[in-house]
């Protein structure tokens, strides 16, 4: 039989607060329906997220599945939550109060709303915002435990990325996407010799006015016989695939800003304007060669004397003393103290936010003052800095980013499998259907 204390601790994991009273009854009427590893899911639990489930498939007009069908999945779905926290929890996955709100902060921006709407929109849903916490830090403590896991049995190797790059889907996704304006000056397919002057002519024209600084969009309200005319001719993000082949040809040598000059094919006279581009530019960047050393505070040694012995380093450093030695003999960044603290040249996003503020902020050959990251105190001295062409790293990058999260949609279904027929689960209702 479950004791009291743990079915209060599994309470508090939902967020739920409860009175004694009320606390007693659920000791009377609450039981365990599985068990998993060393962890149960209690009928509360069961019925509340089926509750859940209803109702938010009743919202969308969806047909609910027989009773003990959907009691089967979601009680399925529970049992593999329960594995994964357990993973979580044994491997150390922290989910801090600050990445919590960060997450929500982004969700209530993503609707429109502000922190106080947010929360008046959970009530309404007949959730607290303790309760939303709560399951918000389960998901993204799954999440993370899913992304290790998964991730770890995923290898992208170049020739993948070589055969995907090569191929015709490849060739589409990394191909740069354009902004587009579009204006049509239509025309018939058998028209004369002077009607076609006469669609030239006013084509040059709008595109003289285009160029001088009238406005796009009213220009093809009033002008085009594009079937994007009434939106002011917005064509949306296109690649060069979506478009002509006469179009997609004149397209990429376009500047930001520029308007074409009439483009003619059978339909007619067309005119272009190129309002933005992502993607397909050279990327260059700037590198910095950096080395640093490293003081973590510990039992043994506080956060305030770590800081004071990375201060008492830095003042040896203007001192005279050399950082290769003094790397050498303090730092605690394994990965590089043994070569003098190099961490070799940079690249975007490879440092924790502080260490690369501080790095790109500092001159060269000029050591910085103490700051703190999640790993310690650092001190850190920028040796050169040049501007690189990362062009082709970024497009392989991108390559291997879609390869890798086609093959973790892949994995996680069979990595989910072997979690749940390694584990020990013992249903205390009528067994559900084998996977």
């Amino acid at each position: 039989m479950i004791s009291n204390k743990t079915v209060k601790s599994l309470i508090a994991g939902l967020g739920l607060s409860l009175s004694a009273g009320a606390f007693a009854q659920t000791i009377a009427l609450d039981k365990v329906v599985a068990i998993v590893d060393n962890d149960v899911v209690m009928a509360s639990e069961l019925q509340q997220q089926m509750a859940m489930i209803s109702k938010r498939l009743e919202s969308q007009n969806t047909e609910l599945p027989p009773q003990d069908v959907l009691r089967d999945q979601v009680l399925e779905h529970l049992i593999r939550e329960r594995l994964q926290l357990q993973m979580g929890q044994r491997a150390g996955v922290d989910i801090s109060d600050q990445e919590i709100n960060q997450a929500m902060g982004r969700m209530a921006a993503s609707g429109g709303l502000n922190m106080e709407q947010f929360q008046q929109q959970l009530w309404s849903d007949g959730m607290s915002m303790a309760q939303f916490k709560e399951r918000l830090r389960r998901e993204m403590l799954i999440n993370r435990v899913q992304k290790g896991s998964v991730n770890r049995r995923i290898n992208v190797s170049d020739q993948e990325i070589d055969n995907f790059l090569e191929s015709q889907e490849g060739k589409f996704w990394i191909s740069p996407d354009y902004q587009l304006g579009h204006i049509l000056i239509g025309l018939s397919a058998g028209a004369d010799e002077e009607t076609v002057d006469d669609a030239k002519t006013k084509a040059e024209s709008l595109s003289q006015r285009l160029n001088d600084g009238a406005n796009f969009k009213e220009l093809a309200i009033a002008n085009s016989n594009g079937q994007m005319a009434l939106q002011g001719g917005d064509l949306g993000w296109r690649k060069t695939s979506q478009l002509p082949s006469l179009l997609a040809e004149a397209v990429p040598n376009m500047k930001k800003g520029e308007v074409s000059e009439p483009i003619r094919s059978d339909a007619g006279f067309h005119i272009l304007k190129l309002y933005n581009q992502r993607g397909g530019e050279e990327t260059i960047v700037e590198q910095s060669k950096v080395r640093h050393i490293l003081v973590k505070p510990s039992t043994i040694l506080s956060d305030k004397e770590a800081f004071e012995k990375i201060t008492h380093i830095r003042e040896e450093l203007e001192a005279g003393a050399d950082f290769n030695e003094l790397a050498k003999n303090h730092s605690e960044d394994i990965g590089s103290m043994l070569s003098g603290g190099d961490l070799g040249w940079s690249t975007p996003g490879q440092f924790v936010p502080e260490f690369e503020a501080t790095m790109n902020d500092i001159e060269v050959g000029k050591v910085s003052e103490p700051f703190r990251s999640q790993f310690g105190w650092h001190i850190l001295k920028v040796d050169e800095r040049r501007q690189q062409d990362f062009t082709d790293t970024v497009i392989r990058n991108q390559a291997a980013n879609i390869i890798r999260k086609r093959r973790f949609e892949e994995e996680l279904p069979n990595w989910l499998q072997e979690i749940r027929d390694e584990a020990y689960v013992e249903l205390k209702i009528n067994k559900i259907a084998a996977n």
